[in-house]
């Protein structure tokens, strides 16, 4: 596992954080995070994993949005995203960017990441942001 580093491929067009082929999951701390990403790589199938901080999601993941909303909403799901995103980091949530295998689809990579204790995770695909773990009904 490396740490997590931004690149300029992570983003779309409007420059929000999209990392297309990646999912990008949040979990409630650095050992749930650091436990997830040796349980992923464990099969060797998944070896490219990053893991973000608190801090690092929101210096580089957050700073995305910019003006993502000005003057209207976006049309795609990229900002509200990234804002949900932002309120797991500020609660202290680490983040794991992993990369998709050839085989993955949506249903295989929740299967992987919710027994592990993922409480937010996205698949970002060309035009589709799937979320793999349902949010919590308030």
């Amino acid at each position: 596992m490396k740490p997590f580093v931004l690149d300029p491929d992570m983003t779309s067009s409007a420059g929000t954080f999209y990392p297309t082929g990646y999912v990008f999951a949040l979990f409630p701390d650095e050992v749930h995070a650091r436990d997830a990403a040796e349980a992923l790589s464990a099969d060797g199938e998944r070896s490219d994993i990053s893991h973000a901080t608190p801090d690092a999601i929101l210096q580089h993941v957050v700073r995305t949005l910019g003006n993502a909303d000005a003057p209207l909403p976006s049309v795609g799901a990229e900002g509200t995203i990234v804002r949900r995103i932002s309120e797991l980091a500020a609660a202290g949530h680490h983040g794991l960017l992993v990369k998709a295998g050839d085989d993955d689809d949506a249903e295989s990579l929740q299967t992987a990441l919710e027994p592990l204790g993922a409480e937010a995770a996205f698949y970002y695909r060309r035009l589709i942001i799937e979320e793999l773990i349902s949010q919590p009904q308030p």
